[in-house]
C-alpha cells in the first residue's frame, strides 16, 4: 500500500510502541524497531515519510533502513515524479512479517545455545 504525502501522517500508536518496545528487548536496536514497525502496517513510506511517523532525524532513517536492507528485510524502490529532479525512495518489506520474527526468534535462541555452551566450557575448565 503506497502512503501518500500529507500533513495527516499517522504517527505511531501506543500499541505500536508496545510492540517496538518488545523488539528492543528480543536485540533490535530501538531504531530498527521502530522502522519495522512502520512496515509491519503494510505501507511503503518514502525516507521523509519514515521521519515524520517515527520521530527519527534523516540519519537515523538512513542508518536504519541500512541496516534492516543487510538482514533482507527491507527493500527500495525509485517512484518517479512528475517534478523534476531525483526520484524518490520507496521502502517496503520484501519478507513476510512472520519470516523476519522467526528470524528474530532463531538468532535469540542460537545466541542462548551459544551461552549455555560457553558456560559448560567455563566448568570444564574450573574442574580441572
Amino acid at each position: 500500500m503506497r502512503m501518500m504525502e500529507t500533513s495527516g501522517i499517522p504517527s505511531l500508536t501506543e500499541t505500536e510502541e508496545e510492540v517496538i518496545h518488545l523488539l528492543v528487548e528480543v536485540g533490535l536496536k530501538i531504531n530498527e524497531a521502530r522502522l519495522l514497525v512502520v512496515f509491519f502496517r503494510g505501507l511503503e513510506p518514502t525516507s521523509r515519510e519514515l521521519e515524520r511517523i517515527t520521530d527519527l532525524r534523516q540519519p537515523e532513517v538512513s542508518i536504519g533502513i541500512t541496516c534492516l536492507s543487510k538482514r533482507q528485510w527491507v527493500g527500495v524502490s525509485s517512484l518517479i515524479t512528475a517534478k523534476k529532479g531525483r526520484p524518490v525512495k520507496v521502502f517496503s518489506l520484501v519478507k513476510p512479517v512472520d519470516n523476519i520474527l522467526d528470524e528474530i526468534r532463531d538468532s535469540i535462541v542460537t545466541g542462548y545455545d551459544q551461552q549455555v555452551i560457553l558456560l559448560q566450557r567455563i566448568r570444564e575448565i574450573i574442574r580441572k
